[in-house]
């Protein structure tokens, strides 16, 4: 009888232990899926994905030691610019070690069209990395119209194959 009373202490500790250790870090925000309410990726604004009901979205997670990003941002850059009016671009900056803001900035993203956005959580325990069933990066999720997801790649993006998608729900 003791000795149950003690097992079941510990695995309620073991529990409560594990619900604080992979709840999102500080900003909080949240994040899904299908949904996502995310700080800004400078500055204290707020990127939610139910401003843009009524227009398609692309969101590219991405950081600056991603060598796959570097070889697929400029593709993305053409993309938004060809797609600027019909397609809105969100880029965040996911399971950042250096600057990502920097590498924002190195292809001009801002300048592009793109709205810049930092993911919660640390590593893979939280935010849209988790949420969208990441094992690396890059990762694109495009939006339809609806606020629901029409297609995703967890790996690089060709410039033609990001085209062809964004010609299906522009």
């Amino acid at each position: 009888m003791r000795r149950a009373a003690v097992v079941a202490v510990a695995i309620a500790i073991l529990v409560a232990v594990a619900v604080v250790a992979f709840r999102p870090s500080k900003p909080g925000g949240s994040a899904s899926s299908t949904a996502f309410d995310l700080p800004a990726l400078t500055g204290g604004g707020r990127v939610r994905l139910a401003a843009y009901r009524g227009e398609a979205v692309v969101v590219t997670l991405y950081a600056s030691w991603c060598t796959a990003c570097v070889t697929e941002l400029p593709g993305f850059v053409r993309d938004a610019e060809q797609f600027r009016g019909r397609v809105q671009f969100i880029a965040v900056d996911s399971q950042e070690t250096g600057d990502g803001a920097g590498f924002a900035d190195r292809f001009h993203l801002a300048q592009s069209g793109f709205v810049l956005a930092r993911d919660i959580g640390q590593s893979s325990t939280g935010g849209l990395f988790k949420a969208y069933g990441a094992r690396g990066l890059p990762v694109t999720v495009i939006y339809d119209r609806h606020g629901a997801i029409a297609w995703k790649a967890l790996e690089a993006v060709p410039e033609a194959e990001l085209a062809r998608q964004l010609g299906l729900v522009a």
